[in-house]
């Protein structure tokens, strides 16, 4: 009989295992995966030309009605007498403050981001018992003759800080779109420094939707270890960048613990459970051929939402090193926001080293300083409309 017949007699029956691999393969990358994950806007399987648009679309029209929603909210005369100075008298050395930097868009006004945050934040705040989670300030950057009108209305319930005219004219210096959006950032840090003292400060920028869990995972951080020797925690990164095939090094391990995990489970239940009848043991072929399903399993469904199931508890979010982008929601432990306003000041911005890569940079040369980052994310990022940047006639989600 020639070799090949011999081959393919006894690899390629249901008994053998190559024969038992390989058709479960077929049918988990060719089949099952792409039926579920075609629609998973983070899955190597998402259908771009088919869905791409329709949703990018439908979460526009989402955030357009959350806007009209908040005006609504902030506008209405019951609102005004619910929380009238309710959050506009702030104590000093709270344990942790919340200043949201703001700015007057040219662009996507309708969408009133500041309104929809400022929501949320009053939403939340009264979740961690008889003291509300944070004193919050609106830190309103903008420089032009037209007012910030959205920080105007929030006037009457929070405290809105701005520079002065004598700051204003000193900062009248023409500079690129990075650097001016740096010394903002810094005037931020500063202002709420100084005005309260806090513990620990969180800045968010003003198209940073906070989730729901987004207090008590704060106060589960800033108890870890860690929070006493780092210079920030990044509250979030860019879904589309959270994949496994990263230049990350934790990722690689976290990836590699995964496929273990999962392979030995399944080999390990096969002797109590295998309806299937497959012929697989806890060898170390079978092992790695599984290590390395449960791998390409994870990757092209999306680590994305692999993360999501983190969120069960504050204590399963993750720590790790810090990435390079990005800064719409950001926590500085201790008196960190004033050793990275130093840090800021000291370097010129400008496109390719803008604020987050300079202080990703700072963190990675200065002796003794770290940095870190929670996943999931903390906060949902709405800006589909850019402030400081060129913006596309329809955004897009990819």
């Amino acid at each position: 009989m020639p070799r090949w017949r011999v081959f393919f007699s006894q690899h390629l029956r249901w008994s053998s295992t190559v024969s038992q691999a390989l058709v479960l393969s077929v049918i988990t990358f060719c089949v099952v995966l792409p039926l579920c994950c075609h629609r998973l806007l983070y899955s190597y399987f998402f259908i771009r030309s088919m869905y791409l648009d329709s949703m990018s679309e439908e979460v526009l029209r989402e955030s357009l009605a959350r806007g009209h929603d908040a005006l609504n909210f902030w506008q209405s005369t019951s609102t005004a007498a619910a929380m009238s100075s309710r959050f506009t008298d702030i104590a000093q050395h709270p344990e942790l403050l919340v200043t949201v930097v703001t700015v007057r868009r040219n662009e996507g006004r309708d969408f009133h981001y500041l309104l929809q945050v400022m929501r949320q934040l009053s939403g939340i705040l009264g979740g961690c018992g008889e003291q509300r989670c944070a004193e919050v300030l609106i830190c309103d950057v903008d420089s032009s003759p037209q007012q910030n009108q959205d920080a105007s209305l929030l006037e009457a319930h929070f405290k809105v800080i701005r520079r002065s005219p004598q700051e204003q004219q000193r900062n009248r210096e023409e500079v690129n779109t990075f650097e001016r959006e740096k010394r903002d950032y810094v005037f931020c840090l500063r202002k709420g420094w100084e005005l309260l003292k806090p513990r620990n400060m969180v800045v968010l920028e003003d198209d940073a939707l906070p989730k729901q869990d987004f207090f008590t995972v704060i106060k589960d951080l800033l108890s870890r270890r860690f929070a006493l020797q780092t210079l920030y925690v990044k509250l979030y990164h860019p879904e589309r960048l959270q994949r496994y095939w990263n230049p990350e090094p934790y990722r690689i391990l976290e990836w590699v613990g995964l496929g273990l995990v999962g392979a030995t489970a399944l080999l390990l239940s096969f002797p109590y459970w295998n309806p299937c009848s497959f012929s697989f043991t806890l060898s170390f072929s079978h092992l790695l051929f599984f290590t390395l399903y449960f791998m390409a399993a994870a990757e092209l469904l999306g680590r994305h939402y692999l993360l999501e199931v983190r969120r069960l508890s504050p204590q399963l979010y993750a720590v790790s090193p810090a990435t390079e982008c990005c800064t719409p929601a950001m926590l500085f432990p201790g008196n960190a926001s004033l050793r990275v306003a130093e840090y800021l000041d000291g370097s010129f911005c400008v496109k390719g080293n803008a604020k987050d890569i300079v202080l990703y940079q700072m963190a990675r040369t200065v002796p003794g300083e770290r940095s870190h980052s929670v996943e999931p994310n903390l906060i949902t990022h709405i800006g589909a409309f850019s402030s400081v940047r060129s913006n596309p006639s329809k955004p897009k989600l990819l």
